[in-house]
């Protein structure tokens, strides 16, 4: 039998997809299970922690795209054979009502055994069959932050609710037992150190905030319990594999669970490395003899991991493996729920198409200052425009045209220049400014084009810093050396080449 767990998903649909190799997506997470079908014919689906929303309070503007957001990863989880959640403070975002329709959209059940909450369906515990074995799920929530909750939830003491639905679990036959629990990673492993048996724990967070994404942490063994908890955002999902001998349920640890802490410090570092090499190897500055080198450690890495294999399964009695899946690319993409993600950004371009039509910025600034756009600069720096349409920066808004995504408030910031800067565009306004253009770097023209002689109107050598405060950061962007990637930009009539990057940088 195989469980599915995924830890504090928060509003993640996909990833941005601003950059290659990010993690997450439903529609690669479903085209998943369903190749792993003829392998684990017998699984549930499982999560804890925040699912439906990023924050646990309303965007403002944002928050009609984000309401219908939580609608399609509701749509999702209801293709793809959801069993439940124990829920966290975001996900009573739009109120108990909201929060209920999302539960009935998603086909999963609501499971708190400590909260009394009006109008939601939750359940404390629910029993499922998988292979002909009774799985008894239960969840444990503390949907506060900084002890504040939403209006109409009561939060009751846990460790009694975890000990009421273990005895009423297997009262009904329960022969495996799955806590999920929107807590404290150290209150929940406390729990069920003091009240044992549970098979699996899958921890998620009470709250969630923001586009930070985590690693996961490494599984370890309470008694006979086994804890996981995956990566936020949906970038992994763990699989638990129980396999039953003999009719026993007390399951040995065939997963190196012992070890996984040493695994997982040579996957980040192995990770690293390898962020690193992308860089450097689009760096000319960087000497290819240390890019080499810098494998060759990648190599020695690979085998020091390669040496800590899963060990084999014991002779006889029941055991666990457990792996943490990557949700990345490489695993495809189910049409099904991709056609319904797809459906919510073109219902999203439409409204704020419409929402948003005659949007101005603020007005321009100190002596009218404002964003001429590059046209207007072109016509007397012809080479930089040249250069710059050789450059990604060009088609930056063309990517979300093709995505359905140039009016979506969570994309286009970062597509155009002067985005609700005085004088310069927005999510409606921007024909002149679509892409990256000059001003983007340099700063408004306005005063520069109407007295080109005149100094300090524009920043004429940029700080290559200010792109990683805008918009080439985490989660968009990991690990970005804007000095290392100046040369992506640079060209005859845009800067020397040859002086670049600077010797310091080297």
């Amino acid at each position: 039998m195989r469980l599915y767990l995924s830890s504090s998903v928060a509003g993640a649909l996909e990833p941005c997809g601003c950059s290659p190799n990010q993690l997450g997506g439903f529609d690669r997470l479903a085209a998943y299970f369903r190749q792993q079908g003829a392998l684990a014919q017998r699984s549930l689906y499982l999560e804890a922690g925040p699912l439906f929303f990023l924050d646990p309070a309303p965007h403002g503007e944002r928050a009609t795209q984000d309401s219908w957001k939580a609608e399609a990863i509701a749509g999702a989880l209801g293709h793809m054979g959801f069993a439940g959640w124990a829920p966290g403070l975001n996900d009573w975002c739009e109120g108990p009502g909201a929060l209920a329709r999302l539960r009935e959209r998603s086909k999963g059940e609501g499971l708190a055994a400590n909260l009394r909450a009006e109008g939601v369906g939750l359940l404390p515990t629910a029993l499922r069959e998988a292979g002909g074995v009774k799985v008894g799920l239960l969840g444990l929530s503390a949907p506060q932050r900084a002890g504040v909750g939403p209006e109409g939830v009561e939060v009751g003491p846990a460790p009694e609710a975890l000990r009421r639905s273990i005895e009423g679990l297997k009262g009904q036959g329960a022969q495996v037992l799955v806590a999920l629990a929107a807590l404290p990673r150290g209150e929940a492993l406390r729990l069920v150190e003091q009240t044992p048996g549970v098979h699996v724990l899958l921890v998620g967070k009470p709250f969630d905030a923001g586009e930070a994404n985590d690693k996961a942490s490494p599984p370890v063994l309470i008694g006979e319990t086994l804890v996981v908890e995956t990566a936020n955002h949906l970038q992994t999902v763990g699989v638990v594999d129980l396999y039953v001998r003999d009719g026993a349920f007390t399951f040995q640890d065939a997963a190196g669970v012992a070890r996984a802490s040493e695994r997982a410090a040579l996957v980040g570092r192995i990770e690293e490395l390898e962020a690193k090499l992308r860089r450097w190897e689009q760096d000319p500055g960087v000497a290819r003899d240390d890019v080499k080198a810098r494998r060759g450690d990648v190599e020695r890495l690979r085998r020091e991991l390669r040496a800590l294999e899963t060990p084999a399964p014991p002779a006889k009695g029941s055991f666990f493996r457990f792996t943490n899946v990557p949700v990345a690319d490489a695993l495809g993409r189910d049409e099904a729920v991709y056609r319904d993600m797809l459906a919510y950004y073109q219902r999203v371009n439409e409204h704020n198409r419409k929402a948003f039509a005659g949007r101005k910025p603020p007005p321009p600034g100190e002596g009218g200052q404002r964003y001429v756009g590059g046209e207007a600069c072109a016509t007397c720096h012809p080479g930089a425009r040249d250069v710059w349409q050789g450059t990604a920066h060009a088609h930056a808004y063309e990517t979300l045209s093709r995505q359905y995504k140039e009016y979506n408030l969570e994309c286009v910031s970062c597509h155009v220049t002067g985005y609700e800067r005085p004088g310069g565009s927005t999510v409606t306004e921007n024909a002149a400014l679509k892409g990256v253009q000059c001003e983007s770097c340099h700063g408004p023209g306005a005063l520069h084009a109407a007295d080109p002689a005149k100094k300090g109107l524009i920043a004429a050598q940029p700080d290559p810093q200010g792109c990683v405060s805008a918009c080439h950061h985490p989660p968009h962007v990991e690990g970005f050396d804007p000095v290392a990637r100046m040369h992506k930009v640079l060209g005859p009539g845009h800067g020397n080449l040859d002086n670049w990057p600077p010797k310091k940088a080297r």
